[in-house]
């Protein structure tokens, strides 16, 4: 069973060139939240250097935190002005952390009580209300990428959040040729997989947020399924030995995880930000693929 893995690059990691030599590897992504301590060009072109392709992975109407919440403060700030009903849940920590949202101003988000612990900016804010409006798609990180991607000639686009056939026409009209991979993480997206994946490019099923989106845990499973249907060479991603990132034993669950969804049709993963931070990890895991799919 051929089996591919995109493999998340810490961009200034020095063990990039090791994972990205292992025979399952067959593209990088860099997730632009991560903090850069080089111009985008210059990270761009590093990681283009490694003689495989590189997703660039932009937020668009993804909600990440915009600054620190530190408690028992309730003040949130998120990276786009949002519109929604209230009260209404917001999470936190992939869906680990729950409050009620009482009032919105533009990008202000007031709690009914503060978070539990230190949120950092980049963060993922989950509010889960079927009226939920976001003003925009591309932020200005996303953009200021475009522009250093169309200099140097990448085209490859990671697009979070797709949800209309709109976001990708938004980024080929920035970058020309763009060749969009989107990654299906709310029941809208779901919803426009269902009606229509024409002028949508390769789907992902991104788990992390998709869990937390779908509102009742078992829905994940539909919801996967849904995605390969829809698109017999999708992408899976999120949620990939996470265990992995802590222990070097593999939790079974995560094994079986791994197995049904080989057994849906899936034969490229993405492996994400946790377990791809350190090289033991990030080896760990590509090997435990292979394994996986051997067996």
């Amino acid at each position: 069973m051929e089996v591919r893995a995109i493999l998340t690059v810490p961009p200034h990691a020095d063990f990039v060139a090791e994972v990205a030599a292992h025979p399952l590897v067959a593209g990088l992504r860099l997730n632009t939240v991560m903090p850069l301590a080089a111009p985008v060009p210059e990270v761009l072109a590093r990681l283009s250097g490694f003689g495989l392709p590189l997703w660039v992975d932009l937020k668009g109407r993804q909600l990440r935190l915009a600054s620190a919440a530190v408690p028992p403060f309730t003040e949130v700030r998120v990276s786009h002005r949002i519109r929604v009903p209230v009260p209404c849940d917001v999470f936190f920590r992939d869906g680990r952390e729950h409050a009620r949202l009482i009032a919105v101003d533009g990008d202000r988000l007031i709690l009914d009580d503060g978070p539990r612990r230190v949120l950092g900016p980049g963060e993922s804010v989950n509010v889960v209300h079927p009226a939920l409006e976001v003003e925009g798609t591309l932020t200005p990180n996303d953009l200021a990428f475009l522009d250093a991607m169309k200099a140097l000639g990448l085209h490859r686009v990671l697009l979070s959040f797709v949800e209309h056939v709109e976001d990708v026409a938004e980024v080929q009209e920035r970058l020309p040729g763009a060749e969009v991979a989107c990654k299906i993480e709310s029941r809208r997206g779901l919803a426009l997989v269902r009606r229509n994946v024409d002028g949508l490019g390769r789907l992902v099923a991104a788990r992390g947020d998709l869990y937390v989106e779908v509102r009742e845990p078992h829905r994940i499973a539909g919801a996967v399924r849904e995605v390969i249907s829809a698109d017999p060479e999708a992408w899976v991603a999120s949620r990939i030995f996470p265990g992995l990132a802590h222990d070097p034993v593999p939790a079974c669950p995560e094994i079986g995880d791994v197995a049904w969804l080989l057994s849906l049709g899936y034969r490229t993963f993405l492996l994400g930000d946790e377990i791809c931070l350190h090289r033991e990890s990030a080896l760990a895991a590509l090997n435990l693929l292979a394994a996986v799919a051997r067996e």
